[in-house]
C-alpha cells in the first residue's frame, strides 16, 4: 500500500485510514458530516498527493495530446486548465483528467491514482519521438484547499495576497519561498485551489495552513459526499471502459471537430443513441443507496446505482445511476432495491446542490 508524504501527519491527527486506489488514505478526522459542512461554509484542506501528474514537453506535445485526449488541447491558453477524457480505441474511458498548459510546448496532465501507471504506459506508447514525457508524480505534492473562505484563509497563513485567477486557470507562484503551481479548481463545487509543490515541501505547507488559519483537514469521505452533491463523476463508478462518455456527459468535454482516439465509437453513440444515461436520483428518505443497487420501475430492472450517499447539505439521500433512456426525464418516479427493500426516488437535474461558490466572481 502506497503512502503519501503526509501519512504520519494523518495518524497524529487521529485520522481514520483506509485503502483507496492503492494508497493508504485518510477517510475522516472529526467526522464526514462535520468536514463536509466546514467545506461548504469555511475552508478545508485535503491531501491529494495520491493523484498522478505527467509532464509533456516538446514541439509535438500539443499535437500528440490533441490526438490522445478528448478536449481541445490546441484551444487551451497558457495558464488555462481543461477537463476531459482519455479513451481507448473502443471509446471506453481509460481515465478522466485535467490538462494544464504551462507554456507553448509545455503541458501537465493530472490523472487518477488508480489508473496512473496504466495511463502512463498508454500515453508513452503513443507519443512522437520529439515529445518528452516525464511522470512527475513521485516528486510532486498536491493539496486541495476548498471552501468559500479558502482564499482569505490561505492568504492569512501565507502572509501574501494570492493572484486573481478565473475558474480553471492556473499560474506559477512563489509561496513561502517555494515555487508552486496554483490552480483555481477543485472537486467540491466550492471556491478553492489546487496547490502543487515539491513533495519534500508538502508537509510544511500542510502544517502552515493548519496552524496559521481556520483551515481544517478533510478526508476522502467528505470529499466524496461533496463531489456527489454537485454531480461530479468518480472514475470506476460513473466512468469506466464499459461505456463511452456519451452516456455520462451527452458529448460535453469533447471537441468533436478534431480527431482523437476513440472518436468513431463516440460518434456512433451520438448518432445511434445509447440505451441508458446517467441521471441524478433524489430519494424520499435519508437511507442511502450504494453502487450496484438496482433501479426498478415496477418489477423491471431499469438501471443501476453508480454512487449514493446522504447529501448533508440537503438532508436527504441522493444517488447517481445509469437508467434506461425512456425513464430519464426529471420528475420520473422510480425505486431502488436496497437489500430487498424498495426506496422511492425521483429523477432530478444535476447538480443536486446548486449553491456552490466554485464559479463565483471575485474573491
Amino acid at each position: 500500500m502506497n503512502r503519501t508524504p503526509l501519512y504520519e501527519s494523518h495518524l497524529e491527527l487521529g485520522a481514520k485510514m483506509a485503502p483507496f486506489g492503492g494508497w493508504d488514505m485518510p477517510i475522516q478526522y472529526e467526522g464526514i458530516l462535520a468536514e463536509h459542512a466546514w467545506t461548504r461554509g469555511k475552508a478545508t484542506i485535503f491531501d491529494i498527493c495520491h493523484m498522478g501528474e505527467f509532464e509533456l514537453r516538446g514541439p509535438t506535445a500539443e499535437a500528440d495530446l490533441d490526438r490522445l485526449i478528448t478536449q481541445s488541447v490546441a484551444g487551451i491558453a497558457i495558464g488555462q486548465c481543461r477537463y476531459g477524457y482519455l479513451l481507448n480505441n473502443d471509446g471506453g474511458v481509460l481515465d478522466d483528467l485535467t490538462c494544464y498548459r504551462c507554456d507553448k510546448d509545455h503541458f501537465w496532465l493530472v490523472v487518477n491514482a488508480g489508473t496512473c501507471a496504466a495511463d502512463a504506459d498508454w500515453i508513452r506508447s503513443r507519443l512522437s519521438p520529439q515529445t518528452v514525457f516525464t511522470d512527475i508524480t513521485p516528486m510532486t505534492g498536491k493539496l486541495d484547499i476548498q471552501g468559500p473562505e479558502s482564499r482569505a484563509e490561505m492568504e492569512k497563513a501565507l502572509g501574501v495576497r494570492l493572484p486573481d485567477l478565473k475558474y480553471f486557470w492556473s499560474t506559477r507562484v512563489m509561496l513561502d519561498g517555494t515555487a508552486c503551481l496554483l490552480s483555481r479548481s477543485g472537486y467540491t463545487g466550492e471556491w478553492g485551489y489546487e496547490l502543487y509543490c515539491p513533495a519534500a515541501e508538502v508537509e510544511r505547507f500542510w502544517n502552515l495552513f493548519l496552524e496559521k488559519s481556520a483551515i481544517k483537514p478533510g478526508g476522502l469521505g467528505a470529499r466524496d459526499t461533496l463531489r456527489l452533491e454537485v454531480g461530479y463523476p468518480l472514475y470506476g463508478h460513473e466512468l469506466s471502459t464499459a461505456r463511452t462518455p456519451i452516456a455520462a456527459s451527452h458529448g460535453q468535454f469533447m471537441e468533436l471537430k478534431k480527431d482523437f482516439i476513440g472518436k468513431p465509437a463516440v460518434n456512433r453513440d451520438l448518432e445511434n443513441g445509447v440505451p441508458q444515461f446517467l441521471v441524478g436520483l433524489q430519494l424520499d428518505s435519508k437511507r442511502a443507496a450504494r453502487a450496484q443497487d438496482k433501479v426498478m420501475s415496477g418489477d423491471k430492472v431499469v438501471g443501476e446505482i453508480t454512487s449514493g450517499s446522504i447529501a448533508p447539505s440537503l438532508g436527504v439521500a441522493v444517488a447517481m445511476a445509469y437508467v434506461d433512456k425512456a425513464l430519464t426525464q426529471p420528475g420520473q418516479r422510480l425505486e431502488i432495491d436496497v437489500h430487498g427493500k424498495r426506496l422511492p426516488a425521483t429523477v432530478v437535474d444535476l447538480p443536486f446542490y446548486k449553491s456552490g461558490t466554485a464559479r463565483r466572481k471575485g474573491s
